[in-house]
């Protein structure tokens, strides 16, 4: 009986994955066209971006994944992003079991497998964006500095921590963390900056990758 209702269960989430690939798939052919006439543009990606964020429910996380399988750089069939949360940029890995928590913003970044990232978390594209010209004054965003950061596999953001940089397989950021500077592998992080606090447990060697 167990084994039947998981099959049924299956066979929903496999429906409705199909059924939401093909409701958004006018939306992202809009971001295609609009990247080909405006010379790579976000602003339509953006759009619709907010647009899904604030769909309640299972079939609007089933939205938000299926519009962003279609229009990011790579994005896994199975993974969740919880309500209010959205990626800002289109240049952006997430691999298979990733977990974005509500409210939070992804900008360029690749998301390893299983990590987890809390409520209201930002990934910001790097510690560069910004330039301070001769007047004194800061600039906007200078789409040339981004940079793509790493989450890697099994990492723990947690809640509203900030991330400018690359974090280590599983490595554990505090909540309310500020991380500036690349974060090792198997470790906990915590302060504004983030200061090492402790090893959590040895690593696989092939997970201790900081490739941006």
């Amino acid at each position: 009986m167990e084994k039947q209702l998981s099959s049924i269960q299956l066979a929903i989430k496999v429906f409705l994955n199909a059924v939401s690939l093909l409701l958004v798939s006018p939306c992202a052919l809009s971001c295609w066209l609009w990247n080909y006439l405006s010379n790579g543009s976000e602003a339509m990606f953006q759009f619709w971006a907010h647009v899904f964020s604030i769909l309640p429910g299972y079939p609007g996380m089933s939205l938000r994944r299926a519009y962003y399988r279609l229009t990011l750089d790579h994005c896994a069939s199975n993974f969740y992003i919880g309500f209010g949360a959205l990626f800002t940029h289109q240049h952006v890995l997430v691999e298979k079991n990733a977990y974005i928590g509500p409210y939070a913003m992804v900008g360029m970044a690749h998301l390893g497998e299983g990590c987890l990232i809390g409520s209201r978390v930002s990934l910001l594209s790097g510690t560069e964006q910004h330039v301070l010209d001769e007047q004194g004054r800061w600039g906007p965003c200078d789409q040339t500095r981004l940079k793509q950061i790493k989450i890697g596999d099994y990492a723990w953001i947690g809640e509203g921590a900030i991330v400018m940089a690359n974090v280590g397989a599983g490595s554990m950021v505090a909540a309310g963390a500020v991380v500036e500077q690349d974060t090792r592998a198997g470790i906990l992080v915590a302060g504004n900056p983030s200061r090492f606090v402790r090893h959590l447990r040895e690593v696989p060697q092939r997970q201790t990758s900081l490739s941006a």
